[in-house]
């Protein structure tokens, strides 16, 4: 079997550069913008669930350290007002020692099967205690264990140091109804400076729209493909 699956992967890696989908999408042009990026966003989004994408809401979160070096991970959209779009996390993670360093971050949705993808770009703040009490209590108990149980980015001494993690928690919370969030967890806002719509069409020629933060309110860009 072995064998089979490395010709299939020498066989992929060789047809590379010849690997393209050709975008079909309808135009998207600035009379089809909602009056705010937030509607935007959440017209897209409710598309992308009408559609049966999976998990819409991932997003794609790119960071930087106080060297300038980038990492990039998917999380989930948890929020989603005109304040800006939220995801959770530890406190002690690497994303996170990378947004208190910088104060800056961006989110990509993107949404394969409707050849589109939204661009969040902006700067960071953590969310209230009560909002993420109020996200927290939403979360299935299983996801409230491993929240206390896992010591997110540190290195580990193989699986069933993880696995005993969450043994040791499941028997401190047995008998508590309600976990209450970890002191070290929370939320993440990005507060968006400029939103980028992206829609694929033919020939590469793409249609960008942005929403872009002035002084005085939101201006609409174009941007070539």
């Amino acid at each position: 079997m072995m064998p089979e699956i490395d010709d299939q992967v020498e066989d992929a890696v060789v047809r590379l550069p010849g690997m393209r989908v050709a975008y079909d999408g309808a135009a998207f042009d600035e009379s089809a913008l909602a009056a705010t990026w937030t509607d935007q966003l959440q017209g897209w989004l409710n598309q992308a669930v009408a559609a049966g994408i999976a998990e819409p809401n991932a997003m794609v979160l790119a960071t930087a350290d106080a060297e300038g070096r980038p990492s990039s991970r998917t999380v989930l959209c948890k929020g989603l007002d005109d304040r800006g779009v939220v995801f959770y996390t530890n406190y002690t993670s690497t994303k996170s020692h990378d947004l208190t360093a910088t104060r800056y971050a961006s989110v990509t949705f993107p949404w394969y099967p409707l050849h589109r993808q939204v661009n969040v770009r902006g700067e960071v703040e953590k969310v209230g205690v009560k909002e993420t009490a109020e996200y927290w209590a939403q979360r299935p108990r299983g996801s409230q264990l491993g929240a206390w149980a896992s010591p997110q980015s540190r290195v580990v001494d193989g699986r069933r140091a993880l696995e005993n993690a969450l043994h040791g928690i499941e028997r401190r919370f047995a008998d508590v109804e309600h976990i209450p969030a970890p002191p070290h967890w929370g939320g993440w806002r990005i507060r968006p400076d400029l939103v980028e719509f992206w829609q694929g069409r033919e020939d590469r020629m793409h249609d960008r729209l942005r929403y872009v933060r002035t002084d005085d309110g939101w201006n609409i860009e174009r941007v070539a493909p």
